[in-house]
């Protein structure tokens, strides 16, 4: 399973691909649209990679075919959804090696074979099953659009192979069976299975499924709920788990896809409020902003780590809203920025600070960019004209349902999080009314929000902090007690309220200092005040305790600046400091002396989600009760 032997030239002895229909449309079709052949090439260049990475050891029926993870040095058992990209790539390239890869992963998930029909996230038969129903689409596909380059006999025993997967998420699926990831997915599965294999009961059954849609929407956003375990559970606050990049890379995408292959009208406007709703929450480089989500321990800045990506549902209803299409088009440009070597990497700043990729992000990837491309359904309408919401300088706006504030006015763009739903405990994501995200419109990212720690909540689905360090990326107080550290990232009960005037929208967070454990600091007052205001040139974020007490000299702001390790970094004085970024120049001034944390490699990074950072502290002290920051673009 260690040993990485890649995909050689050879033989699966079945000849060359003369049979194939000459299918090169995606480029030469003169009513190609860019974005058809931008995705067309960004699709083969994915494909190249993982060809790469695919394992060539025919005498080892435990290893061949598969595809050998860069960073994790493993197999990932849902590898074999390979199989559709590389069948699409073999169809409308000719290019037999894509036919022998898509058959050799396909062949190879065997290994991960149960007598259910079911599959398992890893050559485990005790690991998750799950996760069978994206296997049955990806394998559904294949047959619907590529099953006649197959050999015969590969086909048929393909169609039983399907046959025995569906009657699994038949029998077991349905909107409670775990995360509403999974039922919201089996409705289109299901429909899907039924169309391809004949079998009205399949049909039936996601039609029943699908009456329940509306129930697992909130209000008044229409936001995906059920990302909790129970999915059915509820925070402190009365809030359902919701996880923006499950949401809008997986969960969405399915139910779109049905509602548009059953033509039902009333479910697609139910949908396209949802999509509306999720759409807040992309911020104008494409990124999705869940610094906030249940399962925000997955949280890669375009995305989620092992889910599909977000083009389908956006695509599918991009002739209803116009800023679909503006949405899919910038994430999309946002993936192949991340992408290098023919892998998508899991955030921004990967490659500069020497990460490897999971090679997981790409196969689940490129599977949806085949289905867009067979799907060939409102492609002309992809592109970079229309706004996103959060373009639009509509000044604050509270997001009820997960209890976050998203700020647009005017360069400035923020999400500040006071949302109380932790999916397990020790998953912490962005609250306490700590900012989330902070972007500017000339320069970009200046924050983002990782896990209050780094912790592997899905072992087989996160890579290993790189780093001998473990930084939190959410600004933050905090301060240490007998090495235990107390800070507002762990207040799930803060108070946000806000002020908004022509000139200015203030955000103030009434937060208390606490542990991992949910205790606040032993016989002192641990009280304090975070407010952001956002101005017309400048940003500032403030810190006081609200009652004085001895432990005020202890206590910190720290502020990660996302910052790439080529991008320069020079300490003005004692109380400036100044970042040179691609597009202009930060500036930081503060009231007290501001420190950058020395590091290893001269920057902090955060899988989650993939941000390198400089670590800037200003200290509070017996002459200095508040602390100022003041952060200026030009």
């Amino acid at each position: 399973m260690k040993r990485r032997e890649f995909i050689q030239n050879g033989s699966l002895g079945l000849g060359t691909l003369a049979f194939l229909r000459p299918i090169n449309w995606q480029l030469n079709n003169k009513q190609a649209t860019e974005y058809k052949v931008f995705i067309s090439e960004l699709l083969k260049t994915w494909g190249d990679g993982m060809l790469a990475n695919q394992i060539d050891n025919p005498s080892d029926e435990t290893t061949h075919g598969a595809l050998m993870c860069p960073s994790c040095g493993e197999i990932h058992g849902r590898c074999m959804d390979a199989v559709l990209p590389f069948l699409y790539l073999a169809e409308t390239t000719g290019d037999d090696k894509y036919l022998k890869a898509g058959i050799s992963v396909f062949e190879w998930s065997k290994n991960v074979t149960s007598a259910d029909g079911s599959w398992t996230v890893m050559p485990n038969p005790n690991s998750w099953k799950g996760i069978s129903v994206f296997g049955g689409i990806a394998l559904a596909e294949t047959l619907k659009y590529h099953g006649d380059i197959l050999p015969q006999k590969t086909k048929e025993k393909w169609t039983e192979r399907l046959t025995a997967v569906s009657e699994y998420i038949f029998k077991t699926f349905d909107l409670t069976f775990t995360n509403i990831n999974y039922g919201f997915t089996s409705i289109y599965a299901l429909h899907l299975f039924g169309q391809v294999l004949n079998n009205p009961s399949y049909t039936q059954r996601s039609h029943e499924l699908a009456k329940d849609i509306k129930n697992w929407l909130s209000e008044p956003n229409k936001l995906i709920i059920g990302e909790g375990k129970p999915s059915t559970k509820k925070s402190a606050k009365g809030l359902y788990g919701v996880d923006l990049g499950y949401n809008v890379e997986e969960t969405i995408n399915a139910v779109v896809q049905y509602a548009v292959e059953v033509k039902d009208e009333e479910l697609i406007t139910l949908l396209k409020a949802s999509l509306e709703g999720h759409l807040e929450f992309m911020f104008p480089d494409g990124a999705w902003d869940n610094s906030w989500g249940s399962r925000q321990y997955k949280w890669s800045y375009w995305g989620s780590r092992t889910t599909d990506g977000s083009q389908i549902g956006y695509t599918l209803l991009a002739d209803r809203n116009s800023a679909f299409g503006r949405a899919v088009y910038q994430n999309t440009m946002l993936l192949k920025s991340c992408t290098k070597d023919g892998l998508i990497h899991g955030g921004p700043h990967y490659i500069s600070h020497g990460v490897k990729p999971c090679i997981h992000h790409t196969f689940c990837h490129a599977k949806t960019l085949a289905s867009l491309l067979n799907e060939n359904k409102n492609l002309e309408l992809i592109n970079a004209t229309a706004k996103l919401p959060i373009e639009t300088n509509y000044g604050i706006k509270h997001m009820p349902e997960v209890d976050v504030w998203l700020v647009s006015h005017q360069n400035w763009r923020a999400s500040i999080s006071s949302y109380d739903f932790v999916y397990t405990e020790n998953s912490q994501q962005a609250t306490g009314g700590s900012i989330g995200f902070l972007y500017h419109q000339k320069i970009g990212t200046i924050f983002t929000a990782s896990m209050a720690k780094y912790r592997e909540v899905e072992i087989y689905n996160q890579q290993e902090n790189p780093d001998d360090i473990d930084f939190a990326l959410t600004p933050r107080i905090e301060l240490f007690e007998e090495n235990n550290w107390f800070t507002n990232l762990y207040d799930l009960e803060a108070k946000v309220s806000h002020q908004t005037n022509k000139d200015k929208i203030t955000v103030s967070a009434q937060v208390k200092l606490k542990n991992e454990e949910g205790k606040q600091l032993t016989n002192n007052d641990s009280n304090y005040e975070l407010k952001y205001e956002f101005e017309k040139g400048k940003f500032s974020i403030t810190a006081k305790k609200t009652k004085k007490g001895k432990e005020q000299q202890k206590a910190q702001l720290v502020l990660p600046i996302a910052c790439q390790s080529e991008e320069k970094v020079t300490q003005l004085d004692a109380k400036s400091i100044q970042i040179k970024k691609k597009n202009g120049t930060l500036l930081i001034k503060s009231n007290v002396p501001l420190e950058i944390i020395k590091t290893t490699k001269s920057r902090v990074f955060n899988l989650v989600p993939g941000i390198e950072a400089v670590p800037v502290i200003a200290h509070f002290d017996e002459s200095a009760h508040e602390i100022i920051c003041t952060i200026l673009v030009s």
